[in-house]
């Protein structure tokens, strides 16, 4: 077990996040339990990139142009159109190029606490709380940026986080552009995969709870043993009352 936290620690730091919250150690001869959860309209009540744009706005750091694409992309993000994923983040992104990586994450965190903080939603942080106790891994997987899901590490105790990463030049600043894919979708599932593959070992880990709440999160919640629709959004809704999955409301 001390070489398989030693790993957690690791991966965490490689993902930006603080050191892992100590959990309960399961059977020596069972997989490790995984709850994974979503963070926007999930964890919190929100989309915390599109606060963010409101957030730059107000301080005048979005052009107009921008803006109507970032509207745009958010219509057909609704509709469950095909979008290009990175190609909104690298918009939203553009207030930082140039930035330093440093300060750029300072007014995220700030960001975060004056704005997302007070949206964390009081049933995410229960039922983390419980699985933590319980023995399980807590982890958070968004699309968020990764500055974001660090600094919501200080008041939702996930262990591990896969958040959408953006370039750092060689010069320590900032780029518009997403490193490797941002995540979302399928990525989500993906990403779980590959970090809980190095962590533990295939085949010595299982998703044993899910959660999230609108219809791109469909892979993650399927590849659940209890996956949960949380608060969802009207097509994730009838998915998930098809597939007999559970359904909460955490508003």
């Amino acid at each position: 077990m001390d070489q398989e936290r030693e790993h957690i620690e690791e991966a965490s730091e490689r993902s930006s996040a603080p050191t892992p919250v100590p959990v309960s150690t399961p059977a020596a001869d069972e997989p490790r339990e995984l709850a994974v959860f979503d963070f926007d309209g999930t964890c919190i009540e929100g989309n915390s990139p599109v606060m963010l744009v409101k957030y730059l706005l107000r301080k005048g750091q979005v052009r107009p142009s921008v803006l109507a694409r970032i509207l745009a992309w958010g219509l057909a993000y609704k509709m469950h159109l095909p979008q290009n994923e990175a190609w909104v983040r690298s918009l939203v992104f553009a207030s930082y190029e140039g930035t330093d990586q440093a300060e750029a994450d300072e007014e995220m965190y700030r960001f975060y606490d004056e704005h997302v903080a007070k949206r964390i939603r009081p049933m995410a942080l229960k039922t983390m709380q419980e699985h933590l106790e319980a023995g399980r891994e807590v982890w958070l997987v968004s699309a968020t940026f990764d500055p974001i899901a660090v600094r919501a590490n200080k008041d939702l105790p996930f262990s591990f986080h896969c958040a959408t990463k953006m370039r750092v030049d060689e010069n320590g600043k900032y780029t518009c552009e997403v490193e490797g894919n941002p995540v979302e979708g399928a990525e989500k599932l993906r990403l779980v995969e590959e970090h809980a593959n190095a962590i533990y070992g295939p085949g010595n880990w299982r998703i044993a709870y899910a959660y999230g709440d609108h219809y791109s999160d469909r892979p993650l919640l399927a590849a659940a043993e209890h996956p949960c629709a949380v608060s969802p959004g009207p097509t994730l809704e009838r998915y998930a009352e098809k597939e007999g999955w559970d359904i909460q409301y955490w508003k």
